[in-house]
């Protein structure tokens, strides 16, 4: 589904990654580790063709994306589904148009579409809070919401940058479970975070692969996480 062989990216004369290698087979688990500019939301980008690799390459759904064209990039964005860390929402919609832009901008949005994101709001314990705008909703409520905006489309693929490093323990377990739950659904999960915790918690639950960057390499981490 995403592919990376060799890859390398770098901000002018710095190399931020350096021979990354990495396959994401449908239906895997994966977290992502590492401190604080160690390149784990660049690592993102390049998985949803945000950034270009400075080296290497990069495929998703079996298409190199240094060949792709933008419509082509834009297509393969539809099969994905980002979590990004600061949710990135629009405060002057109310909250259910912001969980439904993705099907906006897809043209999919209508009738047809409704009992969908009413279901999907409930599912995220939101239903109440569908009129509410995002500068009044609470750190576990925005991310909650952001979570359903990324699967509000029904991707393939959920990329989750940092999806709880702004709620305390409890809804972090909730947000947790959420993406266990889409993982037994068959989606594809890579979640960034640095919370060693949670990931504990996520391997009593499911089978999660646990890598790490570390001066600019992916490396697996090893079985005491």
């Amino acid at each position: 589904m995403i592919n990376l062989a060799e890859v390398a990216y770098g901000y002018g004369s710095t190399n931020l990654l350096s021979d990354v290698n990495l396959r994401l087979e449908p239906g895997s688990f994966h977290f992502l580790t590492g401190p604080s500019g160690s390149g784990k939301t660049t690592f993102l980008k390049l998985c949803y063709a945000d950034l270009t690799a400075s080296a290497g390459q990069v495929s998703l759904f079996g298409q190199d994306t240094a060949t792709m064209t933008r419509n082509q990039i834009a297509d393969a964005r539809q099969r994905m589904g980002v979590v990004h860390q600061d949710c990135e929402f629009l405060d002057h919609l109310p909250l259910s148009e912001n969980i439904a832009l993705p099907l906006t901008v897809a043209g999919r949005a209508g009738p047809a579409e409704e009992g969908n994101l009413e279901e999907l709001m409930g599912w995220v314990g939101l239903s109440a809070r569908r009129d509410a705008l995002p500068p009044e909703l609470s750190g576990g409520e925005r991310q909650r919401a952001a979570l359903a905006r990324a699967v509000i489309t029904d991707p393939e693929v959920l990329l989750a940058d940092e999806p709880t490093g702004n709620v305390d323990w409890d809804m972090s377990l909730r947000l947790l479970q959420l993406l266990v739950e889409l993982n037994r659904m068959g989606k594809t999960i890579l979640v960034a975070t640095h919370d060693l915790a949670l990931i504990r918690a996520a391997k009593a639950q499911v089978s999660a692969r646990v890598l790490r960057i570390a001066k600019g390499q992916l490396q697996l981490a090893g079985a005491d996480l």
